[in-house]
């Protein structure tokens, strides 16, 4: 069995986690912190887990996290930089569900997040977790930087155009839209019911932190420049994402139904729909799977591409389940083969 602890267990995200992990067949769960929950039994908190998990917040202890085959961190951002490093120095595995170790270079990185990097040795040797991409040194990674949630919709939905260089990649528009629940459990105003409810808007228009992070993932498939607008959106439902994405064909009779059926034919997560389709998030809620669908509309060069996703699950949580399964030779489906939730 795999020991495994989590930083950081009070949050949308952290809460995805804990129910992922205590119905893993292989996992054993140690350690759960919150500093402000130290003490409280996480059903208290989280009465969906009563039955099924019998631990309590404690207060972070690296000893405890160290002894640990493998420790999550489910916290705001410069947390995970901070402890990492003692951590893996006695043998545990890390993943980060923050953006700490996601972009690698650290000057934008400073840029974007406010702070000065506490490890860049670390950041140098982070793995980024997208398994479509990254499998092979996921599995040999000691240090795994989970994606975030737009940027798996994102990439995954373009990859295969630029991996294989069909399309223009100077100009690419990435339009998304997002459930309340990616902005976290902490109270904020646009995210309350009068303030998110029956309304729609666009935010972080002129620059959104998610923006480098998926440049950098493009370019590496393109493997040279990528022209990208990137502009997220709140819509008024808990969870989910909607990517729709722009890209000029360089010849428009590429058969984009067939190049995204090869490219994912051996994926368990990403689910290429029949000619025609239209992914809805509700049918990915609760799961790790990508849904995605190819147009060409109006028969002109402009391919079309709609990917859903859960946030919390493939989006977090559930890719970070999926590279530990990778990072301890574990099927790589263990524990995340449920079905998603409807309606």
């Amino acid at each position: 069995m795999i020991t495994a602890g989590i930083v950081g267990g009070t949050g949308y995200t952290g809460v995805e986690l804990l129910r992922l992990l205590a119905g893993h067949p292989q996992v054993t769960l140690e350690v759960i912190t919150s500093r402000v929950q130290a003490g409280q039994p996480v059903s208290a908190i989280y009465p969906n887990l009563r039955g099924h998990l019998d631990l309590a917040f404690s207060e972070p202890d690296p000893a405890a996290l160290g002894a640990c085959d493998v420790v999550f961190f489910a916290t705001p951002n410069g947390t995970a930089m901070e402890m990492a490093p003692g951590l893996i120095e006695r043998g545990a595995r890390v993943i980060d569900l923050g953006a700490d170790f996601r972009i690698r270079d650290l000057d934008v990185w400073s840029q974007w997040y406010g702070m000065t990097h506490q490890c860049p040795e670390l950041a140098a040797e982070a793995i980024y977790g997208l398994p479509e991409r990254h499998r092979e040194a996921i599995r040999g990674a000691r240090l795994v930087a989970n994606p975030g949630c737009y940027p798996t919709a994102v990439q995954l939905g373009l990859i295969p155009l630029l991996e294989t260089g069909a399309v223009d990649t100077s100009n690419i528009v990435a339009d998304a839209k997002s459930g309340a629940s990616g902005a976290g459990r902490q109270p904020r105003q646009h995210t309350l019911l009068c303030e998110a409810g029956e309304n729609f808007h666009a935010y972080g228009a002129s620059g959104h932190r998610h923006l480098p992070e998926i440049r950098q993932g493009l370019m590496e498939a393109a493997g040279g420049e990528v022209g990208l607008t990137f502009v997220p959106h709140l819509v008024p439902m808990v969870r989910g994402i909607h990517a729709t994405l722009y890209a000029r064909l360089h010849d428009p009779a590429t058969d984009l139904q067939a190049l995204y059926e090869q490219r994912f034919a051996d994926e368990p997560f990403v689910d290429v729909l029949p000619p025609g389709s239209h992914p809805e998030t509700r049918t990915v809620r609760g799961s790790n799977m990508v849904r995605i669908a190819v147009h060409r509309p109006a028969g002109g060069d402009m391919a079309l591409v709609l990917a859903v996703e859960d946030n919390l699950v493939k989006g977090a949580a559930g890719q970070a389940v999926q590279n530990m399964n990778l990072m301890f030779d574990l099927p790589e489906v263990m524990g995340l083969q449920g079905i998603p939730v409807l309606p």
